[in-house]
């Protein structure tokens, strides 16, 4: 373990963040990582728990105890070849994972948990830095190719890990950049993109192609998810040319609010806004005139994907941004009360921080305009009991409203991929595929098969991580008839 009573005499040190005046003026990462010392003080407050619960709290199972005790002892080097067992991608869930880890550790019961996300971020940046992360090619070819469908967390893991076994991986991708939703949807100042290009070298120099602009599909996805594909590409295209085929998209179908008004101008899905910021960012000139500056911002919907429209509109400059749940306030409770697992709580992010009115147990019933455009919303508060709503009589209210940005979460994976292929499909319109045992991550069409949002529906990075880690290894199985790569 890192020092014995570490936990007792040191504090949790959390990382600075740039003042949010400062920040709400550009859309770089404002969250530098720790100095090697202050993470080294953090590796110190690691029990070194005879049960790791943050292990298991950790959806890839990262070997936390064992890169705590590393830092703690400035063995950098062994860090960062620890935390890349488990993990193909720590800069990325260094940045934008919730740390579901850190509710699961021990001191989490009645003290503040070791800053684990923390000390990854560290690590990983470090490795940078020093010139760790190199290209890992194959021994050996095995000649079997395998597609891959989706180049978001779980695509790129899943192909990584297939091209380091010998595979010829194709990475299909229908906007025009590798990144999936961590490239058009994740905000510059959570993630700025150079983390992804830099893993997309990494991945050509191990062997993997990418094919931008290709919609795999029978129809383009739709109205609210990002599609700039040039191509559209039948799957059994893909099936006919490929030894297996791994579909991995995101869960891009976003849920609707079918309310009188929608179809006002200035009434759009989250994910018609967001994207649009991330090219901008990215110097792309041309981009659709969709901006929060000067205008009455609501966002529905109290999730990440409101929290970065509010960090968006901010530095718009919205005149107001207001963010409303339908649910109740969460309680604002200081430790874990649901030990070791995750707990329903209050929760800040940086861009609630740098200003919006947010508001609880309210239902959206109308979108009010003029002129064909959004000026209001009409809207009334619910009481919740045994896990009902009702609307509360006289409650109704109207607020002003010139842009409503719609974030309410996503219902499933654009269903004509799945379709395309003809894959079974479970109750929530996912791909049916189990995650253990003989088979598992197959589809029910031969040599295809689902990982990440594609099979579970919206999740977490980290999950689409772990899910295309293990599809990899099934793959393998599947096309060599045993693998030699981890679960």
């Amino acid at each position: 373990m890192g020092k014995i009573t570490g936990f007792l005499e040191h504090d949790r040190v959390e990382e600075a963040y740039e003042p949010k005046d400062a920040r709400k003026k550009h859309f770089r990462e404002f969250i530098p990582h720790l100095t090697d010392e202050a993470a080294g003080i953090q590796g110190a407050r690691c029990m070194d728990c005879g049960i790791p619960f943050c292990m298991s709290g950790c959806p890839v199972n990262n070997i936390i105890p064992d890169w705590n005790d590393l830092v703690y002892r400035a063995d950098w080097r062994s860090a960062i070849e620890v935390l890349h067992s488990t993990n193909n991608f720590p800069e990325f869930t260094g940045r934008v994972c919730p740390a579901p880890c850190e509710e699961a550790c021990v001191l989490r019961i009645n003290e503040d948990p070791v800053g684990i996300k923390s000390i990854e971020h560290a690590i990983i940046d470090k490795a940078w830095e020093s010139g760790w992360v190199k290209p890992q090619p194959p021994a050996r070819k095995t000649g079997r190719k395998v597609a891959v469908v989706g180049s978001g967390p779980a695509g790129l893991a899943c192909a990584q890990q297939l091209a380091r076994a010998g595979h010829d991986i194709v990475v299909f991708e229908k906007t025009d950049r590798i990144g999936g939703l961590l490239r058009y949807g994740i905000p510059d100042f959570k993630l700025e993109k150079r983390h992804i290009d830099r893993r997309v070298d990494q991945m050509a120099a191990e062997g993997v192609s990418f094919r931008t602009g290709v919609c795999i599909g029978t129809q383009r996805p739709g109205k609210g998810v990002p599609d700039w594909s040039r191509e559209l590409l039948a799957p059994n295209a893909l099936r006919g040319g490929f030894d297996a085929v791994v579909l991995a998209g995101g869960a891009e179908q976003p849920r609707d609010l079918p309310v009188p008004g929608r179809e006002l101008d200035g009434v759009h899905f989250a994910m018609e806004f967001l994207p649009l910021q991330n090219k901008r960012v990215a110097g792309d000139t041309g981009v659709p005139d969709l901006w929060a500056t000067g205008k009455h911002v609501v966002i529905i919907g109290g999730g990440d994907t409101g929290s970065d429209c509010v960090g968006t509109s901010n530095r718009h400059g919205a005149k107001s941004v207001t963010n409303l749940e339908l649910f109740p306030m969460p309680p604002d409770v200081e430790h874990n009360p649901d030990w070791p697992y995750w707990p329903t709580r209050l929760r800040t992010s940086s861009s609630h921080e740098e200003g919006v009115s947010r508001d609880w147990s309210v239902a959206t019933k109308a979108f009010v305009g003029e002129g064909g455009k959004v000026t209001a919303l009409k809207a009334v508060r619910l009481a919740w009991q045994d896990g009902r709503m009702s609307e509360v009589p006289g409650s109704e209210f109207t607020m002003p409203a010139d842009l409503v940005l719609l974030a309410m979460g996503f219902v499933s994976p654009v269903q004509s991929v799945l379709d395309g292929f003809g894959v079974a499909k479970d109750a929530r319109g996912n791909a049916r595929a189990t995650t253990d045992g003989a088979g598992c991550y197959a589809t029910s069409v031969p040599k295809v098969f689902a990982a990440g949002d594609m099979r579970r529906g919206q999740s977490l990075v980290v999950w689409a991580i772990r899910e295309g880690r293990q599809c990899a290894r099934a793959v393998d199985e599947f096309l060599m008839g045993s693998s030699e790569l981890p679960r």
